[in-house]
């Protein structure tokens, strides 16, 4: 596992009585349009609403539907920078849109009609990029940032705003259960395979010609995925704080394999052993970046789905080797979660791999030290390989 498994596993593994789950990968179904369908049992497809924040807009992706995507606009009105936008989730089956100019829309209530589900989170969205962003300056390059267990794509803001004024094409998905997506309530949603199936139609949804994945954490994995599968597509990848390359496999012996309802109760301790672990200091300025990227904010069932479903065999060290592109291993010296031995050896495993060590950073490092990380990320974007003339090699 990627994250979290440190904080304390082997905690209670004798009252545990019983080891986690094996899951195996899921059969997929592949349609005309790019998007993947996931057997969960026969018959049934599930259904899954992925929100994707694209250069200044929030899309709502229906993965397991027909090819509908919802643009959910700023309604900025008075031409205030800020807008704030409430995201309705509508349940399955029922069609989700913007919020009209006078908050959000109810639907009819009656027989045989089910309300609409209340908006989860409000996000605030520069409603100027759309305007001022530089179309055309980097028009085949497409930067994709996936997040790890119980963040957001709230964890790149600052990554986003930056890579957004300099006229760069963003792409960064919320995964199943986090954020604003939907939030099955199925184990089998949240296995590596599925939310790389989720991870590959968003990414064969809006990939162009360069493209550049950036992970952290768990999302890692689903970038090193990404540029084995779609070679020719994925120009470089970012790995921030991703570990070695070992295959996954869930602790047999772990905390997060209790019943959700004890971890229901523990919730306030693992928050605040997330804190601890994840950033290098636990003052007030921590706490509200937390807070405002709005990490760790995943409920008990998606947790515990998500750590026993990191099984992903084929991502050994001869998988990772495999990748021929260049890869940036951006570490924070601080992480309690991933020690710095790992990346070094993802270094070593890696054909082109160069490993960026931040000092001030821990696991968050992108929120504790963004103008760090920022400037790594943009020399390294556009950084290209020397192939002189007549070299050999």
């Amino acid at each position: 596992s990627r994250m979290l498994t440190s904080i304390a596993d082997g905690l209670l593994c004798c009252l545990l009585g019983k080891t986690a789950n094996a899951v195996g990968p899921l059969d997929s179904l592949e349609c005309g349009n790019g998007y993947s369908f996931m057997e969960v049992k026969p018959g049934r497809i599930l259904r899954r609403k992925i929100t994707v924040y694209r250069s200044g807009q929030l899309v709502i992706e229906n993965l397991g539907d027909a090819v509908r995507s919802e643009i959910l606009h700023c309604h900025g009105g008075s031409g205030e920078p800020n807008g704030t936008v409430e995201l309705e989730l509508a349940e399955p089956g029922g069609p989700a849109g913007p919020p009209g100019p006078s908050g959000p829309r109810e639907a009819p209530t009656g027989p045989g009609k089910r309300r609409r589900r209340k908006p989860k989170k409000v996000v605030n969205i520069d409603c100027t990029k759309q305007i001022t962003s530089c179309k055309g300056t980097h028009g085949d390059v497409v930067l994709f940032f996936i997040h790890g267990v119980g963040g957001s794509l709230d964890i790149w803001k600052e990554q986003l705003d930056f890579f957004t004024k300099l006229g760069y094409e963003v792409v960064a998905p919320d995964l199943a259960g986090h954020g604003c997506s939907s939030a099955p309530q199925i184990a089998a949603a949240y296995t590596f395979y599925a939310l790389a199936e989720d991870m590959r139609a968003v990414f064969k949804r809006f990939a162009k010609k360069r493209n550049i994945l950036i992970g952290h954490s768990y999302g890692v994995s689903f970038c090193t995925f990404l540029a084995h599968e779609y070679p020719d597509l994925v120009h470089k990848v970012i790995m921030i704080n991703g570990g070695g390359p070992t295959a996954l496999e869930p602790s047999l012996c772990s905390i997060f394999n209790m019943p959700t309802c004890v971890l229901r109760c523990l919730s306030p301790c693992l928050a605040w052993s997330f804190l601890k672990a994840g950033f290098a200091r636990q003052g007030a300025k921590e706490k509200q970046l937390l807070k405002e990227g709005n990490a760790f904010n995943v409920s008990s069932f998606v947790l515990r789905a998500m750590m026993s479903g990191q099984y992903w065999p084929e991502g050994d060290e001869v998988y990772h080797a495999e990748l021929a592109v260049p890869v940036l291993l951006v570490h924070g010296m601080h992480d309690k979660f991933v020690p710095v031995e790992e990346d070094q050896r993802m270094a070593e495993i890696l054909l082109i791999a160069f490993l960026k060590v931040i000092d001030e950073g821990s696991h968050m490092v992108m929120m504790e030290c963004p103008e760090t990380v920022n400037t790594l990320l943009h020399e390294f974007v556009l950084w290209e390989p020397e192939t002189p003339a007549g070299d050999a090699q």
